[in-house]
């Protein structure tokens, strides 16, 4: 790695004196994490990149490597309709007291995945004991789900309303989404319980 470098291809010559270890460690793998992290800003925001940071400290790997109170409590003021004031002080003293019970329980200790860490705090009826904290695990998986279900409707939304289709209502729009979206429910109803439905909304308003 401490040898010369040179592209393959071109001539020894008026070439860059620069090493091996430095072409892969600048030139190729610099590059690679600017590009990511450039891609991660573009995509995330400020609030959606501290959600994640602060989500990734219920992550029960290497025995609760990551657990760090405040970021805990600050992803939890992130929810102001799940934890009140009062609440958050309560949470703060769970906190203290929940890293250090799981990080003694040997039932514990191979646990990978905050999935995993919902699924055996239930087992261990900890979800009793800690409830404010395993509220904070129930909302760190629902996240994922619910972003990923807002950009679904994006997505949606883009084939539903098009250049030539700009002047769309919005009631129109959210009857055409709900069927675009949920599809998959759409499939299971006949046509004939369709048409039979819109002949007898029309019979109704010949009747009024």
């Amino acid at each position: 790695m401490d040898e010369k470098f040179v592209a393959p291809g071109r001539s020894r010559r008026n070439v860059e004196e620069t090493t091996n270890l430095h072409h892969f460690r600048v030139e190729v793998f610099y590059s690679v994490i600017d590009l990511q992290i450039r891609e991660l800003n573009d995509r995330f925001n400020e609030v959606n990149t501290e959600l994640l940071i602060c989500m990734a400290c219920l992550d029960p790997s290497y025995v609760f490597s990551a657990f760090d109170k405040q970021k805990l409590i600050r992803l939890a003021k992130f929810y102001p309709s799940n934890f009140s004031p009062v609440e958050l002080m309560v949470l703060e003293s769970q906190l203290g007291t929940y890293i250090l019970d799981v990080r003694s329980r040997a039932e514990l200790s191979n646990v990978m995945g905050i999935g995993e860490l919902a699924i055996k705090l239930v087992k261990l009826k900890m979800d009793d004991t800690y409830p404010l904290v395993y509220l904070l695990v129930k909302l760190a998986l629902l996240l994922p789900v619910a972003t990923a279900t807002v950009e679904r409707a994006f997505s949606s939304m883009k084939i539903m309303k098009t250049r030539l289709r700009n002047r769309m209502g919005d009631e129109w729009m959210n009857d055409s989404l709900v069927a675009y979206i949920e599809r998959g429910i759409l499939k299971t109803i006949d046509n004939d319980t369709i048409m039979n439905r819109f002949q007898n909304m029309k019979t109704r308003r010949g009747v009024l």
